[in-house]
C-alpha cells in the first residue's frame, strides 16, 4: 500500500513542493487472502477494479487458477507435478506472462510484470509464495493435503525465506525454456 503525504512547504523560491511517498507494509496475515492495493490512482488515470475485470474467468468455472512462470523449467515441472497429482482436476493453470495472468496478478495486488512467485487465485482471494504452495497442496491428491497441514506450523517467515531462495536461483539451477511448454 502506498500513502501519499505532501511535503512541508519550503521557503526557498527555487524549490518545488513534491509529494513524499511513504510505503506502509500491510500486516502479515497467516492463511488469509492477499489484499489488492488500496492506493488511489494518479490524477488523470482511471481506477480499475481488477476483481470485476477478471470476474469473467470465474463465471463458467470456479476452480482456482495457478499462475506460474511459463519459461521456468522448475515452474513447468511443478505444473506437471500438480497436474499428475490432481486426478479430479481441481486447479486450472495460466502463465504469469499471459494477458489473463497479468490481469490476475493485478487482482492479487502484484505488479503485472512480477514473475517472482507462484500465485494461486481463487474466486475471492489470492495466495502467494509459500502460502500458494500450501494451498495448492490442499487441492491435490493424498498425501499432500496432510503434508500441507503439518508444514503450515512452520512460521511463515521461514517458509517464505526458503521459497524466495529457491525462486531467486531457479533459472541458474533448473534453467529456462524459450517458451511456455504448457
Amino acid at each position: 500500500m502506498t500513502l501519499m503525504i505532501p511535503a512541508a512547504p519550503c521557503t526557498m523560491a527555487a524549490t518545488s513542493v513534491l509529494p513524499t511517498v511513504v510505503r506502509i507494509k500491510p500486516p502479515i496475515r497467516r492463511r488469509w487472502a492477499v489484499q489488492a492495493s488500496l492506493s488511489s490512482p494518479p490524477r488523470g488515470v482511471e481506477a480499475v477494479d481488477w476483481v470485476e475485470a477478471t470476474s469473467y474467468l470465474f463465471e463458467q468455472d470456479t476452480r482456482p487458477i495457478m499462475l506460474f512462470d511459463g519459461v521456468c523449467n522448475l515452474c513447468n515441472g511443478g505444473v506437471k507435478f500438480v497436474r499428475d497429482n490432481d486426478r479430479q482436476r481441481n486447479i486450472r493453470f495460466e502463465a504469469l506472462q499471459s494477458d489473463a495472468g497479468k490481469s490476475l496478478l493485478r487482482r492479487s495486488g502484484r505488479a503485472p510484470d512480477d514473475i517472482s512467485s507462484v500465485v494461486l487465485v481463487e474466486q475471492n482471494r489470492s495466495y502467494i509464495k509459500s502460502e500458494a504452495v500450501l494451498k495448492i497442496m490442499e487441492y491435490i491428491d493424498l498425501p499432500f493435503p496432510q503434508l500441507a497441514f503439518f508444514i503450515q506450523f512452520v512460521p511463515l517467515f521461514i517458509r517464505d525465506f526458503v521459497y524466495e531462495n529457491i525462486a531467486d536461483n531457479r533459472y541458474a539451477v533448473f534453467g529456462r525454456s524459450e517458451s511456455c511448454e504448457l
